[in-house]
């Protein structure tokens, strides 16, 4: 019998070996590619979170004199997390869907407004980020809603 006869019996190690692989495998094919996933959904909950609260801030303090609705506007946008600035705050007046004025003294029916939130992928960059100009994993949330 030959000294190599009780190795190839013997194969307890040969699964030690192999799973290394199978654990590289799935950490890299698998859970990084779900990290990803997970944390753009978070950056995106807490984005659109933190619309819905500016919204609720606004929501039951309507404009008290809708002539003068610029100085109401940056008031309530001073409320905003500093985290997701708002941008393309307006402020729509009457039945006519136009823009509150001195001209348009209608009470407040809607407002809406923006804010941009940048997500940070390691893995999924390629996948979840479009190309083209600027930054491209900066996503634009609207939101709009009525005044009750």
């Amino acid at each position: 019998m030959s000294r190599k006869a009780p190795f190839l019996r013997d194969q307890r190690g040969a699964v030690a070996f192999e799973m290394t692989i199978v654990y590289l495998f799935l950490i890299m094919s698998l859970l990084l590619p779900l990290a990803d996933v997970a944390i753009v959904g978070f950056q995106y909950i807490s984005a659109w979170e933190a619309l819905r609260a500016f919204g609720q801030s606004i929501q039951y303090s309507p404009p008290a004199d809708v002539t003068n609705a610029s100085s109401w506007t940056t008031a309530a946008v001073a409320k905003a997390d500093s985290k997701y600035p708002i941008s393309n705050f307006l402020l729509v007046c009457g039945d006519s869907n136009v823009v509150c004025s001195a001209a348009n003294t209608a009470s407040p029916k809607y407002y809406s407004y923006t804010t941009s939130v940048t997500l940070t992928p390691m893995v999924l960059r390629s996948v979840l980020c479009t190309s083209g100009a600027g930054n491209p994993c900066t996503y634009t949330l609207p939101y709009s809603e009525r005044f009750q």
